[in-house]
């Protein structure tokens, strides 16, 4: 079993899960999105006592959160016990791309020069990760959720404005890696 686990599966996988687990939460009337839970952890903190946006039921929101936490222990099981250790196998066209920034091919999971703790101690390192967060925090904010939320929620519930907010995602995706990714690397 664990070796069928830990084998590549096909990619439609992953659409065939997302499908039913869209079907499931619609037959019960909920919507998906990862970033309301930071809004129903700091309602659950007592944080609505001073803010008025952290002022609402976050009780309705404890499957959300439940969901969070079964993605934080999946995520640690497939890396601890599904995991094989080889690098990511990623296309010769992105490894090309990426040493043109000036980052090396994974060894492992993400490349060392991003995502390394000694990188997030450096100055660079610091001021991307905060503006990053940021911009993302905002993002998901002003949009009215975050991509998860909006392309898999929004969309099959035939939302648009989640469709005309997916579009603004891949628009920012695109001007992100074309034009800030060779400023910043």
């Amino acid at each position: 079993m664990l070796e069928f686990l830990s084998q590549p599966w096909p990619w439609y996988t992953s659409g065939l899960i997302i499908a039913l687990v869209m079907l499931i939460l619609l037959f019960f009337g909920k919507s998906f999105g990862f970033s309301s839970n930071l809004r129903t952890i700091c309602a659950a903190c007592g944080a609505g006592k001073t803010v008025k946006f952290f002022d609402f039921d976050w009780r309705s929101q404890t499957w959300n959160l439940l969901f969070l936490v079964g993605a934080i222990i999946g995520g640690f099981i497939a890396s601890e016990f599904l995991s094989n250790g080889e690098a990511v196998q990623i296309s010769q066209a992105t490894i090309r791309d990426l040493s043109e920034l000036g980052i090396s091919a994974p060894e492992g999971i993400q490349p060392e020069e991003i995502f390394s703790l000694e990188n997030a101690f450096s100055l660079k390192g610091f001021l991307i990760l905060l503006l990053g967060g940021f911009a993302v925090g905002f993002g998901a904010r002003y949009a009215g959720g975050c991509t998860s939320g909006h392309a898999i929620s929004g969309i099959s519930n035939l939302q648009l404005p989640s469709l005309i907010a997916v579009i603004g995602f891949f628009i920012g995706g695109l001007i992100t890696t074309f034009l800030l990714m060779p400023l910043i690397f």
